[in-house]
């Protein structure tokens, strides 16, 4: 059989995937046994030609052979998604089992990201390995990246603070851009919907060198407002966005890499009530907010001969926000300093790296400066996996933060991967923390006029823990997790006055407890994948009597899709989401949502360097505001004027559009 030496995988981790990824993502991580030794051997050769590299685990392992599940999106199910919404990667990742896209402001559209029924504000959200959004992304960052460059997205669920820190107590999303190849390549999309939508990327990549190429990554969409129930309120904001992203690639002959890149993006978004229209109680309430981010950074890697491998990385952001809530005006900024030194290396069956960061998150508010803070945290951490026979692999890694305002954390994680046969087991045990801000879903709708300043909150902690089963033969996947995860000292919104709110961090234990189930079937071009997902969870209640279901958690959901796809021709496919009851706070309209199911179908026709595309999403035309109003009879004592969403809030939308390519190889 022909493997890959781990040092080489290793080496292409850490200088991220230097040539670019064509390969089909698998967020299973069986693969189809051969029964005879020939044809074994030519189904490792086109393994190794088509291996995906996952990057965030750090050790630069092969998908099927990692202890930690992770689950890849990449080559052509990354572009599928692009067609259906180019303009951000919200339904790229929220078709994810388990992983759940909520929006948190209904008035501007801002989401986060939900994974396995955690709170959005514990997902690190990085790109090429760097947190480029910052420590704790805004609820408008997930909607402010467009999948136009994406070559691979690697999602892990659960705490993953001992790889990365505070910031990824409830998971990791990473996106992995694509790299230039030997010939120059461009890629040019433009899109349009019918709610008053429009998009257009482009992508251009190319050589500089033998040894280094360039790209170039640019965007400008803009969404006109809508108002769909005739209530004078927007059910979609308005905006207006611009981006640009360059970057470098160098690969030298000894191994060493270098990889640069840069990003800019200016944004004006505009939601709340239309021109002369006015909330119930008689006055206007125009949402808005103006977004200005910078950033840039860089990803190092240097052979030290027979000691390893030396790893650089580092990143700075800021990002600049002037909001409107009514007649309150907030202007701030949002930064973030982040550096890495590794080591890495291997000897036999065992693989290691150990290493030092610093990471530096601050805000500062004009408007509020009760509220500024800064969050200095050196840490040290290490990793190590051992191949403790021919299908056990074991892992454990370590992370020690000394935070400066909650003190020494540490975050241990072990993993294990038993591969008998046809099946893939793994299990995974880890414990992480989050550092409180007051950017909870409610402030970042409402903003922080009627916040009280924040005093004597500790820090959020919470163990996870998953057991994976996957089994693979010829055509046929299925997977089954069970996760579960105990989170103390959360931290929610408490009414202290008719008119203001304070951070606390809730007594006891909030439980989650679920499963994930998965069946696919592959076929000459033919996909067709189930998917459910149950999610338990409790949490104490605000009256202080007993026990809660968690607001906005669905118990059940569950998917279909079938896709046929042709490289060169086209596709078509066609999908059905349900999403299950959820408990609902605060709305006074019910307290129980209703169950919903989304449908959609996608196609493409591809003519040589052209590809049309059009797409359908929610057939069925499922939008809140046809069920309850949006809007509150008063406002809460956050400052909000909606009820939380609980379903789509823009109805049908069609879109459609043209896609160009142009070189490559």
């Amino acid at each position: 059989m022909i493997h890959r030496t781990r040092a080489a995988l290793l080496l292409g981790a850490v200088s991220i995937l230097a040539a670019p990824l064509a390969a089909h993502a698998q967020d299973t991580a069986a693969d189809p046994e051969h029964t005879d030794e020939q044809g074994e051997h030519a189904h490792d050769e086109a393994e190794e030609e088509s291996a995906i590299i996952v990057q965030g685990t750090r050790l630069g392992r092969r998908l099927q052979d990692e202890p930690l599940r992770v689950e890849v999106i990449a080559g052509e199910e990354v572009e599928e998604k692009a067609l259906m919404r180019p303009g951000n990667i919200a339904m790229l990742v929220n078709e994810i089992g388990g992983v759940r896209v909520q929006v948190t402001s209904p008035a501007l559209g801002g989401a986060n990201v939900r994974m396995q029924g955690l709170e959005g504000r514990y997902t690190q959200l990085l790109a090429d390995n760097l947190p480029l959004y910052g420590g704790q992304a805004a609820s408008l960052g997930l909607l402010q990246v467009a999948p136009t460059d994406l070559g691979q997205v690697e999602v892990i669920k659960g705490s993953v603070s001992a790889l990365y820190g505070g910031s990824a107590l409830g998971g990791v999303i990473n996106l992995i851009s694509k790299r230039p190849g030997d010939a120059f390549e461009a890629d040019i999309l433009a899109n349009a919907t019918t709610r008053g939508g429009q998009d257009l990327t482009a992508y251009l990549a190319g050589p500089v060198s033998g040894s280094a190429g360039v790209s170039l990554t640019t965007g400008a969409h803009r969404q006109s407002g809508q108002d769909l129930d005739g209530d004078g309120w927007l059910d979609m904001a308005a905006y207006e966005r611009l981006t640009a992203r360059p970057r470098f690639q160098w690969n030298g002959d000894d191994g060493a890499s270098i990889y640069v890149t840069a990003g800019v993006m200016t944004e004006e978004r505009t939601g709340g009530t239309l021109p002369g229209r006015t909330v119930p109680d008689g006055t206007p309430f125009v949402q808005a907010q103006d977004t200005d981010r910078y950033d840039a950074g860089i990803v190092a890697s240097k052979p030290l001969g027979a000691t390893g491998t030396l790893g650089l990385r580092a990143s700075a952001m800021r990002e600049n926000h002037l909001h409107r809530f009514g007649a309150v005006t907030e202007d701030d900024r949002h930064t973030s300093l982040f550096a890495e030194a590794t080591l890495a290396g291997e000897s036999g069956g065992t693989a290691w790296v150990a290493g030092a960061a610093f990471q530096s998150d601050g805000f500062r508010s004009q408007t509020f400066p009760a509220f500024d803070y800064t969050y200095d945290v050196p840490g040290l951490f290490g990793q190590i996996e051992q191949e403790a026979g021919p299908d056990l692999t074991l892992a454990a890694s370590g992370r020690v933060d000394f935070h400066d305002t909650f003190g020494t954390q540490f975050s241990p994680r072990v993993s294990a991967l038993y591969r008998p046969g046809r099946w893939t087991i793994r299990a995974s045990l880890g414990r992480g923390y989050f550092a409180p801000t007051p950017f909870v879903d409610e402030i970042d709708a409402a903003g922080l006029s009627r916040l009280e300043p924040l005093a004597d909150l500790k820090a959020e902690t919470a163990t996870t823990a998953s057991l994976d089963i996957g089994w693979a033969k010829g055509s046929w996947e299925a997977n089954l997790t069970l996760f579960g995860s105990d989170i103390d000292n959360a931290t929610r919104l408490d009414p202290v006055a008719p008119t203001r709110v304070r951070l606390v961090n809730i007594d006891g234990t909030t439980r989650l407890r679920g499963s994930e189930m998965l069946l696919r079937f592959r076929r000459d071009g033919f996909t067709v994948t189930g998917s459910y997902v149950f999610v338990d969870s409790s949490e104490s209640d605000p009256s202080g009597l007993g026990r809660r279901q968690q607001p906005l958690t669905p118990k059940h959901t569950a998917g279909l899709v079938g896709m046929w796809e042709e490289h060169g021709k086209g596709r078509i496919g066609i999908e059905a989401y349900y999403t299950g009851r959820q408990l609902l706070e605060d709305n006074p309209f019910r307290t129980r949502s209703r169950p919903y199911v989304h449908l959609g179908v996608l196609g493409e026709i591809v003519l040589g360097k052209v590809s049309l595309f059009a797409n359908a999403e929610n057939l069925l035309n499922i939008r809140q505001s046809r069920y309850d109003p949006l809007l509150l009879p008063q406002r809460a004592p956050d400052g909000r004027w909606t009820v939380d969403a609980w379903a789509p809030l823009e109805g049908f939308i069609f879109n459609a559009g043209v896609r160009l390519r142009f070189g490559g190889e």
